[in-house]
Parts: structure tokens; C-alpha cells; sequence
């Protein structure tokens, strides 16, 4: 057998692991807290559906990292405090975020987390912690296949300019 090749149970999570699990889950643990807020700002209910659907999916994978690091004896990063409901219409009109602008930062903290599980995936030697983050990286596919297709049927998404070669139309 060579190095590394047992239960990855009983394997040490290296730097890198540590690190890119730490990180997800600070990053995690911000999100959920953005998201909450977000949802106060929302007026659209499938927006709304979908940022509740994102604490959730945070929320699980959170715990399932937190574990992780517990297991490896790894300090667990600071949990912001649930973010308290609030009524749309208490916010005041230049306070208050769209619904375009909520959708694209979805999108884009979708696309963040999409990279940050590649990455640690890449770093891994660790199977079992490989795994985990390709789940997450799939959830997160899922996911961000619904936030554009959101996008797409309410007319917030913001094609870039189109490149016509040699002039094609």
C-alpha cells in the first residue's frame, strides 16, 4: 500500500484541504447571512423561493464541512447571526436592492462557489473530501441552472455584447 492509500477517514486533511474547507465555510457562513437580508429586500416570489432555497443548500453544506473540520480538530470560523425578517415595505425605496440586482448576485455568489469547489477538489489527496465538494459543485450546478433560467423568464439577465464574426448577422 502506498502513502495515503487507507481509509481516508483516517487520513490527515492536508494544508490546502484545511484551508479551502475553512474557507468555504467562512464564505458559507457570510452567504447565508447576505442571503437572509436579501430575501427582506425581494418583492418577486420566485426570487424569494430561490434565495430561501440558497440558505438552505449553505446551510447543509455548511454543517457537512463544519463536521469535517471538527473531525480533524480544525477551529471553525465565527457564525454571523440570523438576519431578522423585515417588511419590503419598511425599507426605504434608495435602500432598498431590486430584484435585477439581488438576481445577478445570486448568480454571481453561485459562480464563486462553483470555483471555490473546483478548487479544492483540484487540491485534494483526500478522496472523501474530494467527494464532498464534487457533490457541493453539482448541487451548485443545479442551482445556478434555476437562478438563470430565473434570469431568463423575468428579463434581468444582461447579455454581454454579442460578437459577430467577420460581420455575420
Amino acid at each position: 500500500m502506498g502513502i495515503l492509500s487507507g481509509n481516508p477517514i483516517n487520513e490527515p486533511m492536508h494544508y490546502g484541504e484545511v484551508m479551502g474547507a475553512w474557507s468555504y465555510l467562512i464564505a458559507g457562513k457570510g452567504a447565508v447571512a447576505s442571503f437572509q437580508t436579501l430575501i427582506n429586500h425581494t418583492g418577486d416570489a420566485d426570487l424569494k423561493e430561490l434565495l430561501e432555497e440558497a440558505v438552505k443548500l449553505a446551510k447543509q453544506e455548511g454543517a457537512e464541512v463544519e463536521k469535517l473540520l471538527k473531525e480533524n480538530e480544525v477551529g471553525l470560523p465565527p457564525t454571523p447571526p440570523e438576519r431578522p425578517k423585515a417588511q419590503l415595505e419598511e425599507i426605504p425605496v434608495g435602500a432598498k436592492y431590486m430584484d435585477m440586482e439581488i438576481a445577478a448576485m445570486l448568480a454571481a455568489s453561485t459562480s464563486a462557489c462553483l470555483v471555490a469547489c473546483s478548487g479544492v477538489m483540484a487540491q485534494c489527496v483526500r478522496e472523501d473530501v474530494a467527494a464532498m465538494f464534487g457533490k457541493f459543485h453539482l448541487q451548485k450546478a443545479a442551482f445556478g441552472l434555476k437562478v438563470l433560467r430565473l434570469n431568463k423568464q423575468k428579463g434581468w439577465l444582461i447579455p454581454p455584447p454579442l460578437h459577430n464574426v467577420g460581420g455575420k448577422e
